[in-house]
């Protein structure tokens, strides 16, 4: 019974911050702050877009000069074809 009782207490009085903390940061913050915010993160996004994008065109320029350079036998060795059918 005494060990049920600290319990109790223990959650009442998390019921209380929990009200107290009920406020969403929205509240408590500016609309001038969210704003920048808001615009802060827009600009993130795009800047992550165009590194992707950048890295996207970086392999796919290595991909076509690998292709470019590559040997006869190194072509060959890649084709799917039965070559031997040809013979």
């Amino acid at each position: 019974m005494k060990k049920k009782q600290p319990r109790n207490q223990n959650q009442s009085k998390n019921q209380d911050k929990d009200s107290s903390s009920s406020l969403k940061l929205g509240d408590m913050i500016n609309q001038d702050i969210m704003s920048q915010l808001r615009q802060k993160q827009k600009e993130l996004n795009e800047a992550e877009q165009e590194k992707m994008a950048a890295e996207e065109e970086k392999k796919r320029e290595e991909r076509k000069q690998r292709e470019k350079n590559k040997s006869f036998e190194e072509l060959l060795g890649e084709s799917n074809m039965n070559w031997k059918n040809y013979k």
